[in-house]
């Protein structure tokens, strides 16, 4: 008998979680899910890739299999709001998984697909909807959907939708919610905002956490190197060629650079591809599929694809510039080390984003072991001059301690100068900052 069994839930539920392989209980599901079915408001606070798809998704299907007859036309029983659309995706798979051979109807709407199929699928009513608050709130506007008979309510990486500016959607379509209902919240971070965001929504929640917003998993190894801008490219190829077969996730920071430099790599012989907000929906989802298959084994993206995109055997990660929000870093590299799988995480940072790496460290509360090159700061180069040239910081063996070992971005060191100078921006690095390319393509 497993734990799922021990929980009450229905006995076709758990013969269809065994059949899906899930007998354990991640930590986050064995907290989140009793008190889910008592009907209690929940807060969970978990990293990303800790299980929390299952902790909302199991509960939220046990108890729509117990109400009566079908929803109303135009209404939604049980609706999940997520940030962006492949989280939306990967989240109707799930529900979709835990529902099948049931009568629950699930249904999904974002941005980027036919308003007018998503009118026609709601009209008949449906059990669960997942929605992006974009789309949600159009659909709303042309009186196509009803909340009135909602009585759960999911809202999945609240603290991203916070950070994408969602939080006048998220009120507006609070303001339409019965007040009688069970809510769950679920944020792999807990920013300022979110008390906001919980009293708005919950009530009297049980907060349920098993891991310190900020940390990374425990199996994830992470390195920094110190390089300009213009070398990071051929940094990134050499790092590359060292595991050709391993599927490797490359963050950049804007739609434009993400592109080109995925469009670098193919031209280098690699088979790459990339998704961000310039994207047609059924773009991103031909090259999400592609990388899951190993049809592609490098995929370049902004941070439309920090969360949701939930492959296994995701090696590598690399942070090709380093993300304006710390929170994004643990995001990301997130992506690897799932499952309970190993995986690297590696960041390049140039002169003027010192910045961004102390914050990541002042948030993560560690030192990131220096892969190679020295912090800009110990070599006396102000943020906003760019080395040229091969002077990566890096030099063979530059930032290793005795016996082979990194040591920690710390300032400080040998202050002697290294050669400065040359073009700003270089390859694929003299975009201006924005908060990636996924952002408001819901």
């Amino acid at each position: 008998m497993s734990d799922f069994d021990m929980m009450g839930l229905p006995p076709k539920l758990v013969a269809r979680l065994k059949d899906m392989g899930l007998t354990d209980p991640t930590p986050i599901q064995k907290q989140a899910i009793p008190h889910a079915l008592n009907g209690r408001d929940v807060m969970g606070l978990a990293q990303t890739g800790t299980g929390k798809t299952a902790a909302f998704g199991v509960p939220l299907v046990a108890q729509m299999l117990e109400l009566e007859g079908r929803p109303a036309p135009k209404t939604v029983r049980g609706l999940v709001l997520a940030p962006t659309r492949e989280l939306a995706t990967q989240i109707s798979v799930n529900l979709r998984a835990f529902a099948d051979k049931t009568n629950l109807r699930v249904a999904m709407v974002v941005g980027g697909q036919s308003i007018n199929r998503q009118i026609d699928r709601l009209a008949r009513g449906v059990d669960l909807l997942v929605a992006t608050p974009g789309r949600l709130l159009d659909l709303m506007d042309r009186r196509a959907v009803r909340l009135d008979e909602t009585v759960f309510l999911v809202l999945d990486e609240a603290d991203q939708m916070l950070d994408m500016g969602f939080i006048h959607d998220l009120r507006k379509i609070a303001a339409v919610l019965p007040a009688e209902r069970q809510t769950m919240l679920f944020s792999a971070t807990m920013p300022k905002q979110m008390n906001e965001l919980a009293q708005s929504y919950l009530d009297r929640p049980i907060r349920v956490e098993v891991s310190p917003p900020g940390k990374a998993a425990d199996k994830v190894t992470q390195e920094v190197h110190f390089i300009a801008k213009s070398e990071k490219a051929g940094l990134l190829i050499e790092l590359l060629d060292k595991h050709r077969d391993e599927r490797a996730l490359v963050f950049g920071r804007t739609k434009h650079g993400s592109e080109k430099l995925m469009k670098t790599l193919v031209k280098a012989g690699y088979a790459a591809g990339s998704i961000h907000g310039n994207k047609s929906q059924g773009q991103r989802d031909r090259a999400i599929a592609a990388f899951k298959s190993g049809e592609i084994k490098v995929l370049v993206a902004t941070d439309v694809a920090a969360r949701g995109l939930d492959i296994p055997d995701v090696k590598h990660v690399y942070n090709y510039d380093l993300p304006n929000v710390p929170d994004n870093y643990v995001h990301r590299i997130g992506r690897t080390a799932r499952a309970g799988k190993d995986g690297a995480a590696v960041a390049f940072c140039a002169p003027d984003e010192m910045g961004e790496l102390k914050a990541i460290q002042k948030t993560m509360g560690i030192s990131i072991p220096v892969g190679s090159g020295r912090p800009w700061e110990a070599m006396d180069i102000p943020s906003d001059s760019k080395p040229k040239g091969r002077g990566r910081g890096r030099g063979r063996g530059a930032g290793k301690a005795a016996g082979g070992q990194p040591q920690a971005a710390k300032p400080g060191g040998n202050r002697r100068r290294r050669r400065r100078g040359g073009k700003p921006g270089g390859a694929q690095g003299g975009a201006p900052k924005s908060t990636g390319g996924g952002q408001h393509v819901a």
